[in-house]
């Protein structure tokens, strides 16, 4: 059989599993997950290779109804990445109704010149009568190439997924080298360590208000030695992340050190300041700085 090779977009609404997908195929923490809505934020490339086939997996931003900028700019990534992809997958949450967001969505995968596969994720929380009546419902809205029910968090039928999605791919060699998982720089995913643990640990104080920028990137036979910058929006958010005695942002290095040195299998120095700049999330120049370009993803 011939070698295949070819871009997979997953795409849905906010925090319904696509990067806890992501992550389990790849067998490695690739994408930051929090219960927090718009957690991925730029289109995550995630590179599968087996002696079949190699698949690049295109993670993208929850789509929603924007508020600012930086909303906007998630957005039109999400939505451009089912531009030119060989098959996008649609992920939905099995056990939730079906809203406005959804068929804002499908109406958008209609005019898509690939495959689209309905993926329902956290299937296993239904009875098979239940999972049955949500087939039907989807069925009536969208002719998808296929539904496959699938538990991202546990692995359920995802090798089943992978398998079916090698059917839609063209014949062609590998895309990238074979120990490949990502085509995004080790900076961009230390800097989304750091991220993942401010949302886990700060909750719904600071939402979504946090950017990182890394100012120093030092690689020698000791390790790497990193210095960030964690970019908030008010003054009081300062105070939060940097917590009573300096409590807060020492618990966030630690945490993010933690996968830091999982991810580059090195010892690894952290470095973290936080600076203020006020409504960064509307001015075109910080959302550029702190890599939300939208020319980028155009």
């Amino acid at each position: 059989m011939s070698y295949k090779s070819g871009f997979v977009s997953i795409v849905g609404r906010p925090n319904v599993g696509k990067s806890t997908l992501l992550n389990h195929i790849l067998k490695t923490k690739l994408v930051i997950t929090s219960p927090t809505a718009q957690t991925t934020r730029n289109t995550v490339q995630g590179v599968y290779t087996d002696d079949e086939a190699q698949i690049v997996f295109v993670d993208t931003p929850g789509i929603h109804k924007p508020q600012d900028g930086l909303g906007s700019f998630m957005n039109t990534t999400a939505l451009n990445s089912i531009v030119g992809t060989d098959v996008i997958l649609f992920i939905e949450p099995a056990n939730e109704r079906i809203g406005k967001g959804d068929r804002f969505i499908v109406e958008k995968l209609k005019k898509a010149e690939c495959p689209v596969y309905l993926v329902l994720n956290k299937a296993d929380l239904l009875s098979k009568d239940e999972l049955m009546d949500k087939l039907i419902e989807w069925n009536q809205m969208m002719d998808f190439k296929e539904i496959i029910p699938i538990s991202a968090l546990n692995g359920d039928n995802v090798d089943e997924l992978i398998k079916t999605v090698k059917q839609d791919l063209p014949e062609g060699p590998a895309i990238y080298p074979e120990d490949t998982i990502t085509d995004h720089p080790e900076q961009f995913i230390m800097a989304e360590f750091i991220r993942e643990k401010i949302l886990y640990f700060t909750h719904d104080e600071i939402p979504h208000d946090v950017a990182i920028e890394i100012e120093q990137w030092i690689e020698d036979e000791n390790g790497i030695d990193i210095m960030a910058v964690i970019i908030v929006n008010r003054k009081s958010q300062k105070g939060i992340i940097i917590g009573k005695q300096g409590t807060m942002i020492k618990k966030i290095k630690d945490q993010a050190r933690r996968d830091m040195k999982r991810f580059a299998g090195v010892p690894v120095k952290l470095s973290l300041f936080v600076r203020v700049e006020k409504d960064w999330r509307n001015k075109a120049q910080y959302l550029k700085e702190f890599g939300y370009n939208q020319d980028d993803y155009s």
